[in-house]
């Protein structure tokens, strides 16, 4: 079986792989990062038919690393590559709001109790929604009260988004989201969307980036349809 998994889980059990596996870690405050997880959203049949799982973990921003949006140079660039990305990938135009970037660590804990006490749909769709109310609704879900209207939306009943929020501040979630990433950064991670992929030999190579793809099915072995130039006919 070809796994997708996260194993910087603490509070849930890594998946066993017979063969290769792939980890994915994402951050709320990467637009790279809800691309990659649209594309493996829309692509999970496809994966399912050559036994690959899909699984999610949560970075915070890593230490030491600087956004795009501090170098002067790579923000004038992301202009266009954010317009090209979103053209690529079938989703409106980004609006980075005022208040962005933002403190995503509560979003981030709260993510991960998320995804050890509910279904793997819901926690996916409330994942989505980070970025979408960030970037679409141009609301802060940095704040209690915003992250509070998020998952009623996605149908968490109160006591559960009292339940939710109270994780976040929990030294079990604190420490959980701090392993996550300690973990990412000693195999190497510089930003997000992070993968670290093992092949059916057992090697492990690293991956960065939501236009790297390609780069990890031909790793993994798994056939896919590469882009191609389309010859212009002379009739």
């Amino acid at each position: 079986m070809l796994t997708l998994t996260a194993v910087w889980e603490p509070s849930v059990p890594p998946l066993v792989s017979l063969n290769s596996h792939l980890l994915i870690a994402a951050s709320t405050v990467s637009p790279y990062s809800y691309y990659a997880t649209l594309y493996l959203r829309r692509n999970r049949k496809a994966l399912e038919s050559h036994g690959v799982e899909v699984e999610y973990a949560r970075l915070r921003l890593l230490d030491g690393n600087k956004p795009p949006w501090t170098l002067p140079a790579k923000a004038a660039y992301s202009k266009f590559d954010s317009e090209r990305a979103c053209k690529y990938f079938g989703v409106p135009q980004i609006q980075t709001p005022e208040f962005f970037p933002i403190l995503s660590i509560m979003p981030q804990r709260c993510m991960t109790y998320i995804k050890s006490h509910f279904p793997r749909e819901q926690y996916e769709t409330t994942f989505l929604s980070l970025w979408e109310w960030m970037f679409y609704k141009n609301i802060d879900i940095s704040k209690p009260e915003k992250l509070a209207e998020l998952f009623q939306s996605n149908g968490y009943s109160d006591s559960e988004v009292r339940q939710i929020l109270a994780a976040a501040s929990s030294p079990e979630f604190k420490q959980a989201l701090t392993a996550n990433t300690q973990i990412a950064l000693d195999k190497g991670a510089y930003g997000a969307p992070w993968f670290w992929v093992r092949n059916a030999e057992g090697k492990e190579q690293p991956f960065f980036g939501s236009d790297r793809f390609a780069f990890m099915w031909m790793y993994l072995g798994l056939p896919f349809q590469d882009v191609a130039i389309v010859e212009k006919s002379m009739l």
